[in-house]
């Protein structure tokens, strides 16, 4: 009889809407495994789940597979815990797997302490707290370490984060995996739409080789290093897409599209040709990098069927983008909104606020900006020091504050609290209408300013170029029965 294995997608509570787009790491390497024929998968997908407890809780009286696998982003780590406190009191036996960016991201920054001699620094005390909290690891790729973690006796940790190991996914790897199945989650249940036509992620390229200081990833190969999928495999599943789902709209999860430039030509040059072929239209939506994008590459896209293009312009001012180590200038973030509004994109606009040196100056600077260059929508968030982040990884103990750490560029200082993870993730996007929290500061604006300054400048943007907040109408909470029943299909599919 074949092993049981259930993989959870933890909820996202801090997001105004949770079943936008599904998780698509965990469902890769669910599908591996499924693929290999050697378990039942199952996936638990608690977003948008409110009483996900109860959810876990009802799982577990019916099902005892051998293992549980869980992915995590940093806010999403205290609903990992409080999943991971039931499973521990239910069904003790059960082996807990658990991977995903923060788990890569803390093991990257204790890598960096260990490199250092620093023993006793806080991400080796962050990992730490994850080796009790699980029974296996795994930092980096997981679709090969997986079978690695359910084999007899695996490590506590498993490194797939090295390239020299055969655990890291090479180009020939990445284009050989699988497409996510999508069958183990209820699609149906998940909204998005461009240009009024519902619409799927997908992911052409993993990796960023830029060095921004409020990135993860910035020391970790695997957020790092470029690997990209061949355009005929990507246009594959498009077509697989179409024909399955019925699916039109399609948004790009790559870090950035055209970081790549052998890839972005080729790729919406082989999309204008499938819409050819299907006899039908698509619309795209996907981000960019400002500095590297040009008129070809907007022709292209939007003959492609690109309407949104999203780019992380982060600050209007020259200061904090030379102390972002952003490597773009106001210039030509300002270029990259007027090329694509010459090829009829609507652009949104990714700012923040909280750098190492922010004033009341240079956050009415990005207010500013925003003004001039007229996006079509914005995001205005407060930076975090996530784990494997420059701001994180390079920051050094206040000589004087405890659990305050301090981050230094350009002669400017960010400043910030040192956080339990595992209970805390207000920090990540927050209420639009003055939910958000910081935990920075600058030499020049305490947390609160920062907050009030973020609330400020939204809501003069806003109402300015009439841009409106954004709406949680459609968004769907559920609640599952307690019933004999068991879990409805939103929540839980199984396959063999």
């Amino acid at each position: 009889m074949k092993k049981r294995v259930c993989f959870i997608t933890p909820p996202s509570p801090f997001l105004l809407d949770e079943r936008v787009f599904p998780s698509l790491g965990v469902l890769m390497v669910a599908t591996v495994v499924k693929l290999s024929g050697r378990f039942t998968v199952s996936v638990l997908d608690l977003a948008g789940v409110s009483n996900f407890l109860e959810a876990v809780e009802t799982y577990l009286a019916t099902e005892s597979p051998m293992a549980i696998g869980l992915t995590v982003t940093t806010p999403q780590l205290p609903a990992a815990v409080k999943i991971i406190q039931i499973i521990r009191a239910r069904a003790p036996s059960i082996r807990i797997i658990l991977g995903g960016p923060h788990i890569t991201l803390t093991h990257t920054a204790h890598i960096r302490e260990q490199n250092a001699q620093n023993t006793c620094g806080r991400a080796t005390d962050a990992l730490e707290k994850l080796l009790h909290l699980a029974d296996v690891l795994i930092a980096g790729d997981g679709e090969k370490a997986i079978f690695l973690a359910l084999g007899d006796n695996p490590p506590k940790i498993i490194n797939a984060d090295n390239p020299k190991s055969d655990l890291f996914l090479t180009n020939q790897d990445l284009s050989g995996l699988p497409w996510p199945d999508r069958n183990l989650i209820d699609t149906k249940s998940y909204h998005y739409t461009i240009d009024g036509i519902p619409a799927m992620s997908l992911i052409s390229q993993l990796g960023c080789p830029f060095g921004c200081g409020f990135c993860g990833g910035r020391h970790s190969p695997s957020f790092r290093r470029m690997r990209s999928r061949t355009v005929s495999g990507i246009v594959a599943e498009m077509e697989h897409l179409y024909h399955s789902f019925g699916t039109r709209g399609f948004m790009f999860y790559d870090d950035e599209l055209n970081v790549n430039q052998g890839l972005i030509a080729k790729l919406m040059t082989a999309i204008i040709n499938l819409q050819a072929k299907l006899g039908t239209e698509f619309r795209l939506r996907g981000f960019v990098k400002s500095q590297l994008f040009n008129d070809e590459q907007a022709r292209l896209m939007y003959l492609a069927g690109f309407r949104v293009l999203l780019t992380g312009f982060e600050s209007g001012s020259p200061r904090m983008l030379a102390n972002i180590n952003k490597q773009a200038t106001v210039e030509e973030n300002t270029r990259c909104v007027e090329i694509a509004k010459a090829h009829n994109l609507k652009v949104k606009a990714l700012m923040s606020l909280g750098h190492p040196g922010e004033s009341r100056e240079s956050a009415l600077a990005t207010r500013d900006w925003l003004l001039a260059v007229k996006p079509d929508d914005f995001d205005l968030s407060v930076i975090t020091v996530y784990p494997g982040t420059p701001y994180y990884d390079e920051a050094v103990p206040h000589p004087s504050k405890p659990e305050v750490w301090v981050y230094g560029r350009n002669g400017d200082s960010l400043f910030s609290q040192n956080l339990d993870y595992s209970q805390v993730s207000d920090f990540y996007k927050g209420d639009p209408n003055g939910g958000y929290a910081s935990y920075v500061w600058s030499e020049y604006l305490t947390p609160q300013e920062i907050v009030e300054l973020r609330n400020e400048i939204e809501k003069d943007v806003r109402q300015k170029l009439n841009i409106p907040y954004p709406g949680s109408a459609q968004a769907q909470r559920y609640e599952h029965s307690m019933g004999a029943s068991g879990l409805p299909s939103h929540i839980l599919r199984s396959s063999s």
